[in-house]
């Protein structure tokens, strides 16, 4: 059974428009690219696919000059159904086994430009690396991640849950038995993830044990493909890189003294290649006075999150050998305990705000941090509203418990904020003494909607009420 992904509606408009260019499906290994272009080719006559890793003997048909016309009739005959333009899909997948077809790329879009042309693969940024101008302006990408909060709802049969909560707003907040449903919801999505084979899994059997089983095959997986970066980095060292990772996932910023026997800019390395490969997400300082936020971004002061919940709670249980204590913890605890302890809620914010971004471009994360001598200040990530920055805190504590966020909102004159928790829908005003706005010496009120970690795609809905 298909669960249906945020991705198939700009998947299908790209399919509508009368001039498209080749599409490149990008994302991580298991996130489920194929299987989102097999659901768009249910909307064509034909569906044609080349998998190059299972089917090596296609590779030649790209070899030498490229002529597209001649490739897709070469390819009509072999594969046994005609490739139509307009009325066929044609999927490359594992592309990255064939660079040709890589290059190719750009043909179909100068020469049969009517022909739908997607491509996906594993591991495929590195290729891309090699052939840094293989396409530049002929073919489109889109980025794919796991599947988010609002995604695993609806696999689960959820739609009713989904409109309520929608339907939710800062001044209408959740009735408290559906607000409970939700928070129990979101548990359960912190421990099976967004990887599709795992949601998939829990919506048939409800059992975590068959979806860890699932998690680390994937874990394995990911492990199995370290050695194709050989000649790029040592595999052991991506490996304890990842494993660090895994260790400092909450902290302020990441220490590459952690990764012991290595030197720091070997590190770096392994750093950037597991941010390729999809497993690793980089979150970057920035002082936040403006906007673009790359503008005064340091590379050098980061910290990182792993791409999916479920598989950060395998990996960790798999260093600390204490699988059952965690799932306790996640679906036991306050929902104070639950965000305020640990890193998983924080994390899963980020990652909530990534996959809710539009995916036709590679987005990238921000936070803001201030280390003092014996005082660090930070902001856990940093978005934008219209032509502003907006500070999004990870927090369920009081008011006076967001010293950070105050002093950040104070220092950039900024009058609004996000807190995220499992608390429900709402927002509240806080005067602040301490500094003004600029405006003769009077007090600054600045406002904070307060928007649940289940309803992050409802982030800039809300702040515009």
């Amino acid at each position: 059974m298909y669960h249906a992904r945020i991705i198939d509606g700009y998947l299908l408009d790209w399919s509508r428009k009368d001039t498209h260019k080749p599409l490149l499906l990008r994302g991580a290994r298991q996130v489920g690219k194929s299987t989102a272009v097999k659901h768009l080719g249910e909307y064509f006559d034909n569906y044609v696919e080349i998998n190059f890793e299972k089917m090596p003997s296609y590779k030649k048909l790209f070899e030498g000059d490229i002529d597209v016309r001649k490739i897709i009739s070469q390819i009509s005959i072999i594969y046994g159904e005609s490739v139509i333009p307009g009325k066929t899909l044609l999927f490359l997948d594992e592309i990255q086994d064939c660079t040709d077809a890589i290059k190719s790329l750009r043909y179909f879009k100068e020469d049969l430009p009517e022909l739908h042309v997607i491509a996906a693969g594993s591991l495929l940024e590195f290729t891309l690396d090699d052939i840094p101008t293989f396409g530049v302006a002929r073919i489109h990408s889109m980025f794919m991640f796991p599947m988010t909060f609002d995604e695993f709802l609806a696999a689960n049969g959820e739609e009713l849950l989904l409109k309520a909560r929608r339907d939710a707003s800062a001044s209408d907040a959740l009735p408290e038995p559906i607000y409970d449903k939700l928070v129990d919801m979101f548990r359960t999505y912190l421990l099976v993830g967004g990887m599709p084979e795992s949601v998939a899994k829990w919506v048939e059997t409800k059992d975590y044990l068959q979806c860890q089983e699932v998690q680390d095959d994937i874990v394995v997986g990911y492990g199995a493909d370290f050695p194709k970066y050989r000649k790029k980095v040592d595999p052991e060292l991506l490996r304890q890189t990842l494993r660090s990772v895994v260790r400092q996932v909450g902290s302020n910023k990441f220490k590459t003294g952690d990764v012991q026997g290595y030197k720091s800019k070997d590190v770096v390395s392994a750093l950037e290649l597991l941010t390729k490969a999809g497993l690793i997400i980089p979150v970057t300082h920035t002082d936040g006075n403006g906007l673009p936020l790359g503008g005064e971004e340091d590379k050098e002061c980061r910290k990182y999150l792993i791409l999916d919940t479920g598989l950060l709670l395998r990996m960790q249980d798999l260093q600390l050998h204490n699988m059952s204590q965690t799932a306790q913890f996640i679906l036991t605890a306050t929902v104070t305990e639950l965000v305020n302890k640990g890193n998983l809620a924080e994390m899963a914010a980020g990652l909530e705000i990534l996959r809710y971004l539009e995916p036709n471009v590679r987005h990238e994360l921000h936070y803001w941090l201030r280390q003092a001598k014996n005082a660090v200040a930070e902001v856990d990530y940093l978005s934008t509203y219209g032509s502003r920055v907006l500070p999004v805190e990870v927090k369920a504590d009081t008011q006076g418990g967001m010293k950070s966020l105050w002093m950040f909102m104070r220092q950039r004159k900024l009058d609004l904020a996000v807190r995220c928790s499992l608390e429900n829908f709402g927002s509240f005003e806080y005067r602040d003494t301490h500094g003004d706005d600029g405006q003769d010496g009077i007090a600054a009120v600045r406002k904070v909607v307060i928007c649940p970690l289940y309803a992050m795609s409802q982030m800039m809905d809300m702040i515009q009420e």
